[in-house]
């Protein structure tokens, strides 16, 4: 599985910050759980927090450490999510802001296979399949047309990581709410551990060359399309 996330938010042209978009779970041999979220930032942070908060030492209700499945986690979230929604939804709309909010979460439990889910800001949530087998949230459209093309169930973590960060340099360059830096996770089926986390930011060279060559071979393709001759053209 490979998970990532950009760190822009923006409330206007003049308001732009940068904060992390992704929580990670880990407690090696046992449980990965990763969360990317989009939408408020508000929103997003204080559900994260509030679903943090109910996973105290020694905690007997259900959390995200004793939880049985990834299932049990997403409507843990979804719960948590629609807590914040409830409280601050009345105060956000009658001063016109969008509390719109949604996140992904994915990873493995032991004993379970991984799971991956998309949830929606009324709490509810969908589970990734075979014939999709990705999510995003977001920013989607200038990104999504690059994965649809390459990735598939069969698709290794090397081509997929590739794949994620060519989606996200072409969608940074259509769009300014999406920027550096990039959060990455990788993480390899029944590890049971991340095994890889990176921040990718302006000067991690692997990303710069990926803009560079990206770019140069569209512009390549392009150029060796042949050129429209239509029979009926000018009829």
């Amino acid at each position: 599985m490979v998970f990532a996330s950009d760190s822009r938010t923006n409330a206007g042209v003049d308001h732009v910050s940068s904060f992390r978009k992704m929580t990670t779970y880990e407690r090696p041999g046992d449980r990965v759980i990763v969360i990317l979220s989009s939408g408020n930032l508000s929103v997003t942070q204080n559900a994260v927090t509030l679903l943090e908060s109910r996973a105290r030492p020694g905690e007997a209700a259900p959390n995200i450490w004793n939880a049985q499945s990834m299932y049990e986690v997403a409507t843990l979230l979804g719960d948590a999510l629609r807590e914040i929604m409830r409280r601050d939804t009345p105060y956000l709309t009658q001063n016109n802001i969008d509390a719109n909010a949604n996140f992904i979460l994915g990873g493995q439990l032991r004993g379970e296979r991984q799971r991956l889910f998309m949830l929606y800001q009324e709490g509810n949530f969908i589970e990734a399949t075979p014939e999709t087998p990705f999510f995003q949230v977001g920013e989607t459209k200038y990104g999504k047309p690059i994965i649809d093309r390459v990735v598939n169930p069969t698709t290794t973590l090397v081509d997929a990581t590739k794949c994620v960060l060519v989606s996200f340099d072409s969608t940074m360059r259509s769009n300014v709410s999406v920027g550096l830096p990039i959060d990455l996770v990788i993480y390899g089926k029944d590890e049971l551990r991340i095994q890889l986390q990176r921040r990718i930011t302006e000067a991690d060279p692997y990303f710069a060359m990926i803009h560079r060559r990206w770019g140069e071979g569209l512009r390549r393709v392009f150029a060796q399309l042949p050129d429209p001759h239509w029979e009926d053209v000018g009829q």
